[in-house]
């Protein structure tokens, strides 16, 4: 009997490690930030370092993945990760939305002001702290091909 348990707790600590694991190994180093919302990419395709600001730079995966309800994020790690734009389902504010939307209806709508909020607007903030941060500009973020 002693011999079951023992087999069954192993088991069972083992289906939770390679859980653990294989939710880890299944994201990628460098992830493209290509979305499907566009038309046409205008600018060349940014590269995520994905596994540099997990790893090196220690930002905390709920400070990019998010799911607001009341206002809070309430996503944690092990939470479903879903595309940027699963909810940003629209491209780039016209003029018009631009003037009339407010800041917050930008970025809940659109991929354009989501993305440039989340990364452009963490790099500027490290910036203003006098920390070392990434790139600001357009062509910092796109470079040309080459």
């Amino acid at each position: 009997m002693k011999k079951h348990w023992l087999l069954l707790l192993g088991s069972a600590v083992l289906g939770m490690v390679f859980a653990l694991s294989v939710g880890a190994a299944d994201v990628q180093d460098v992830i493209e930030m290509k979305s499907d919302v566009y038309d046409q990419h205008r600018k060349p395709i940014v590269e995520f370092t994905h596994k540099k600001h997990a790893e090196d730079y220690k930002i905390a995966c709920e400070d990019c993945h998010h799911v607001y309800k009341d206002g809070k994020n309430v996503w944690k790690e092990g939470d479903p990760v879903q595309k940027c734009s699963e909810c940003h389902s629209k491209a780039k504010p016209s003029p018009d939305e631009r003037r009339s939307l407010s800041d917050a209806e930008k970025m809940a709508q659109f991929h354009y002001e989501a993305i440039h909020e989340n990364c452009q607007g963490c790099h500027k903030k490290l910036k203003m702290e006098g920390k070392p941060t990434g790139p600001i500009s357009c062509s910092q973020c796109h470079p040309r091909e080459q």
